[in-house]
C-alpha cells in the first residue's frame, strides 16, 4: 500500500499549477514543474489530473500522457546514467518533455560529471548556455545555422574534440548561488588613490584569461572582488553573441561594474570589461597614463579572437603595476603573453591543475616559467591584489 502525502503540500502544489494555466502556461509545462518541486506518489497521480482537467478543460488523455511522459522520460535518464556510469553527457537545452537545464542542475547536484551541451547562438540560447556553464557544464556545441549537411563535418569534429576533452575534465558540483549584489558603486575617473581608497595603490589593471571552464571560474572569482580594486580586464573564449550576455549575467550578479568592452573605455577601479568576441582586445594608455581599452583587428592565422595572448602582452607597459591570471582552457592561448608580463615584473598567477576544469593553458604557462604562483581557484582572487615579490609580498 502506497502512503498518502499530507493534504496540504499537494493542494498547495495543485493551487500553483491551476494559477500556472490560468496565466497561460500550457499543462505539460505546469505539470513538469510541479514534478520538478514535489515527488509525485502514484496515489495522488489521477487525483491531480482530473482536478487539473476539471480546473483547465483540458483533455484528461492527453494530460495524463503528458505526465506519464515526463515521469518515463526523466526515471528513463536517471536509470541509463545510473546503469551505463558515463564518461560524458551530451545534453541538449530542448527535450521531449523534460527542461534540459534542470536536469543539467540535478546531475551536478547529485552526480557531477562531465557534461557538454548542445545550444543555439541565438540571444536566447546563450543565456540558456551560459546559465549550463555557471552550473558546471564543461563546453558546449553550438546547432548549426546553415543547413546540417554544409557544417556536417566541422561539427562532427567539434563535438569529437569537445566530447574527448569533457572526458579527461576534473568536474565540481554545483555550488551555492551568488548573494543579490547590493548598490554599485560609481567609479571614479580620478582612480583609487585620488578617492582615498589607496590599499591597491600599487596595481593600475587586472588581466584575466580563461577558456574551457572559465565562465564559472571567472565568476567565482569576480564575486569575492572589493568594489575598490583595479579595474580588470578579460578575455574568456567565446561567440560574439555571447559575450556581451556573459558581461550582462556577472553585471546582473556581482557588485562591480560589469560591461563587453567598448573602444576607449576606461579601466576604472571597481570595473571589468570582457572581450568581445570575434574583436581582438588590448589595453593602452590614455594621455594622463591611465588604462583604456582598444578594440584592434585580428592578426591573421591567430586561432583564438579575442586573443589572451595579445591582452596580455598589451599590459607589458604597465610593468610591476598589472597582474595577470591565466585561467583553465584547453590549448596554450595566454601562455607567452604571461610569460612577457612576468618578464616586465607583473605579478603572474596560473590556475592550478586540482581545480582547473582542464589544465590545459595553466600548464603550458607554468613550463614555461610564466606563472609567480600556482594557486587553486579559491585562493586567486586575493592573490592577485597582493604586491608583486619584488615590492615584498609572497
Amino acid at each position: 500500500m502506497i502512503a498518502k502525502e499530507s493534504p496540504q503540500p499537494l493542494a498547495a502544489e495543485f493551487q500553483n499549477v491551476c494559477d500556472a494555466i490560468a496565466m497561460g502556461v500550457d499543462i505539460p509545462q505546469a505539470l513538469d514543474r510541479m514534478y520538478q518541486r514535489t515527488p509525485i506518489q502514484e496515489v495522488n497521480f489521477f487525483n491531480i489530473v482530473l482536478n487539473i482537467q476539471q480546473k483547465a478543460g483540458g483533455n484528461l488523455s492527453e494530460a495524463l500522457g503528458n505526465l506519464s511522459n515526463v515521469l518515463r522520460s526523466r526515471k528513463l535518464l536517471r536509470e541509463k546514467i545510473k546503469a551505463l556510469s558515463p564518461d560524458v553527457i551530451t545534453l541538449d537545452v530542448e527535450m521531449p518533455h523534460m527542461n534540459g537545464i534542470d536536469f543539467l542542475e540535478r546531475i551536478m547536484r547529485l552526480r557531477p560529471m562531465p557534461v557538454v551541451m548542445i545550444s543555439t547562438l541565438t540571444t536566447e540560447g546563450a543565456d540558456t548556455t551560459l546559465r549550463a556553464l555557471e552550473l558546471g557544464a564543461v563546453d558546449y556545441v553550438a546547432k548549426p545555422t546553415r543547413r546540417l549537411s554544409e557544417s556536417i563535418a566541422a561539427l562532427s569534429e567539434e563535438i569529437c574534440t569537445k566530447v574527448k576533452t569533457a572526458a579527461r575534465a576534473r568536474v565540481r558540483g554545483s555550488g551555492a548561488p551568488r548573494p543579490a549584489p547590493g548598490p554599485k558603486p560609481v567609479p571614479n575617473p580620478g582612480g583609487a588613490a585620488e578617492a582615498g581608497q589607496n590599499r591597491f595603490s600599487h596595481l593600475d589593471v587586472i588581466g584575466i584569461g580563461a577558456s574551457t571552464g572559465g565562465v564559472e571560474a571567472i565568476g567565482e572569482i569576480l564575486s569575492t572582488v572589493p568594489t575598490d580594486a583595479p579595474g580588470i580586464v578579460i578575455v574568456q573564449h567565446l561567440p560574439g553573441t555571447f559575450t556581451g550576455r556573459f558581461a550582462a549575467r556577472l553585471d546582473a550578479s556581482l557588485p562591480l561594474t560589469v560591461a563587453e568592452a567598448r573602444d576607449g573605455a576606461p579601466v576604472l577601479p571597481g570595473t571589468v570589461h570582457i572581450g568581445r568576441g570575434g574583436r581582438d582586445f588590448e589595453v593602452a594608455r590614455d594621455g594622463n597614463g591611465r588604462p583604456v581599452c582598444r578594440l584592434v583587428d585580428e592578426v591573421p592565422g591567430t586561432i583564438h579572437v579575442p586573443s589572451i595572448d595579445r591582452l596580455f602582452t598589451s599590459l607589458v607597459r604597465f610593468g610591476s603595476r598589472c597582474a595577470g591570471v591565466l585561467l583553465t582552457g584547453m590549448g596554450r592561448d595566454g601562455a607567452a603573453g604571461l610569460k612577457a608580463m612576468r618578464d616586465a615584473g607583473a605579478l603572474t598567477i596560473a590556475q592550478d591543475a586540482g581545480t582547473s576544469v582542464v589544465y590545459g593553458m595553466p600548464r603550458v604557462a607554468v613550463e614555461a616559467g610564466a606563472a609567480v604562483r600556482q594557486l587553486p581557484l579559491q585562493r586567486i582572487a586575493a592573490a592577485m591584489l597582493e604586491p608583486t615579490p619584488s615590492e615584498g609580498g609572497k
